[in-house]
């Protein structure tokens, strides 16, 4: 599906209600204020499209009552969309917008494109963030898992007189934010996440919470400090970069996490040119979820994204 079938699908709120329904519930709404499933009570609007709210108001809002907790609730209760005053319509454009934007898409574009303020367009696309996040059910790596860490930020000659004052305060150590990825060879899944320093005692924090060590083959580079990450792995192996070896004989490689590393710095720099280390975890999530996705469809990627809205709920705060 292109933007221009999604554009046709959804003409009006009820379309887009009828189509978020769709691809979270698949035709069985299901509670979520008591995880029933069942033939609950459609309530509103009852022409199915439209209704007079006690203002006078028209509104097109899907609502549905459970029979078994008798509590009302529509597709975006208790989700990332709830309690937002952004239109339905202009939710489901900006989910397809996340799920095809190889390079991602800044709060600004989303501002000039949808005609909103730019509070409400980065607050909307850090909740799309929020829902691309892998659950905390995700299973471990296993199999061939490829480390590496890169350095995020830009060069001290660029920034201002007192910030390369700093600078040269840390006599030739680097004050960029490092982050360190994880890159399953058969699978394709990545898993990055950005840490204080590259010492083995951070990374290995990391490694323990997402890979299953002792069925898991390392390939890394040669840096002393995996040499601590990889003691609990079944097998180690390295390639020595230095010496201008990118591909051992034996097929070590860590190809695969400067592939995705090459993907998120183009794409942190021409898309959104600045990203705090405040929220870059989260900008992190959004990357890993389209490089791990990268041979789904964008219909796929747009249903995936839905079906993890539910209690992911973000305040601005």
């Amino acid at each position: 599906m292109n933007v221009l079938q999604l554009a046709d699908k959804l003409r009006t709120e009820a379309d887009a209600y009828l189509y978020l329904e769709k691809l979270r519930w698949n035709g069985r709404p299901v509670c979520p204020h008591c995880g029933s499933v069942g033939e609950h009570y459609f309530l509103t609007p009852k022409n199915g499209s439209s209704r007079k709210t006690r203002t006078g108001a028209a509104s097109e809002r899907r609502v549905w009552k459970c029979s078994d907790c008798r509590k009302q609730f529509s597709v975006l209760t208790g989700t990332i969309f709830h309690g937002s005053k952004i239109p339905v319509r202009t939710w489901c454009f900006l989910v397809f917008e996340m799920a095809a934007s190889k390079n991602g898409i800044s709060a600004r574009e989303v501002e000039r494109k949808y005609g909103l303020c730019p509070r409400s367009a980065w607050f909307a696309l850090h909740r799309l963030r929020e829902a691309m996040k892998r659950g905390p059910s995700a299973n471990p790596l296993s199999g061939i898992v490829i480390a590496d860490e890169t350095w995020y930020g830009g060069k001290p000659s660029n920034r201002h007189g007192h910030k390369r004052a700093k600078k040269d305060r840390l006599q030739g150590q680097t004050d960029k934010t490092p982050i360190f990825a994880l890159v399953s060879r058969g699978t394709g899944e990545v898993r990055s996440q950005a840490v204080p320093n590259v010492r083995s005692h951070n990374l290995r924090k990391v490694v323990e919470k997402h890979v299953d060590a002792p069925r898991a083959h390392l390939h890394t580079d040669s840096g002393l400090h995996y040499r601590e990450v990889a003691k609990p792995f079944a097998m180690h192996s390295t390639v020595d970069h230095s010496e201008g070896e990118y591909v051992s004989r034996g097929g070590t490689t860590t190809n695969h996490a400067e592939t995705y590393f090459s993907q998120l710095k183009r794409s942190l720099d021409g898309t959104h040119h600045h990203v705090s280390v405040e929220h870059l975890d989260r900008y992190l999530a959004e990357f890993d979820f389209r490089y791990t996705t990268c041979k789904d469809s964008d219909t796929e990627r747009m249903t995936q994204i839905v079906e993890q809205t539910g209690g992911r709920r973000l305040t601005y705060a």
